[in-house]
């Protein structure tokens, strides 16, 4: 399992825009989702933890699950996380998790999943009944948001439509589009959607 991250990780909590993202996203999941210190959640692609660090103070428990190891180590040297954060270094569309959860998050990772259908079943399968996803991820945009040569990148963004008809296809309902954040770069604007749905 290659490590895509590995070079990124040293400075990756360093960047202005990592951190404004993370917190409109936390934020807007904060609003959506209705959190109680019982729930048990997987953060879907955590890296060093940063939207992890903002949903923790309001659950039981969260599994950061990346295939980055060096991004889960940042992650694991983070004494707020120590007791109630377990770091994964694990594919879970390759292989399970033998645990169930009330809640899965994610922030900018879906876009790095080429199977997008494959990762809506595998969520559904990793949470109990009635369970919610909360995701973020990038509006349909036209491939400038990442480098040209960039490894790993599948989607350039969703277009909400497509998405939640897949989503619904693996069985989850009342699916929602909320504006998280707008990203602007270069006279380019790339919002960022969070979409919440429950498990049937």
């Amino acid at each position: 399992m290659s490590d895509l991250f590995k070079e990124k990780a040293g400075d990756w909590d360093a960047s202005q825009m990592k951190i404004e993202l993370s917190s409109a996203i936390g934020s807007t999941i904060l609003a959506q989702v209705s959190l109680n210190n019982e729930m048990k959640v997987m953060d879907f692609g955590a890296g060093t933890g940063l939207l992890t660090s903002h949903i923790l103070p309001r659950v039981n428990s969260i599994s950061a699950v990346d295939t980055s190891a060096s991004m889960l180590d940042k992650l694991a040297g983070k004494p707020e996380f120590h007791g109630k954060v377990t770091a994964v270094c694990q594919d879970i569309t390759r292989k399970k998790l033998d645990a169930k959860f009330d809640l899965i998050i994610s922030a900018m990772a879906l876009h790095h999943v080429e199977d997008t259908a494959g990762l809506m079943e595998t969520f559904a399968e990793h949470l109990n009944a009635g369970g919610q996803i909360a995701l973020a991820d990038l509006d349909k945009e036209d491939g400038t948001f990442h480098p040209a040569d960039v490894e790993g990148v599948f989607h350039h963004g969703f277009e909400h439509e497509a998405l939640k008809t897949i989503i619904e296809s693996k069985g989850f309902a009342d699916v929602q589009f909320h504006t998280a954040h707008t990203v602007h770069r270069e006279d380019k604007s790339y919002p960022i959607f969070l979409v919440v749905a429950s498990k049937n």
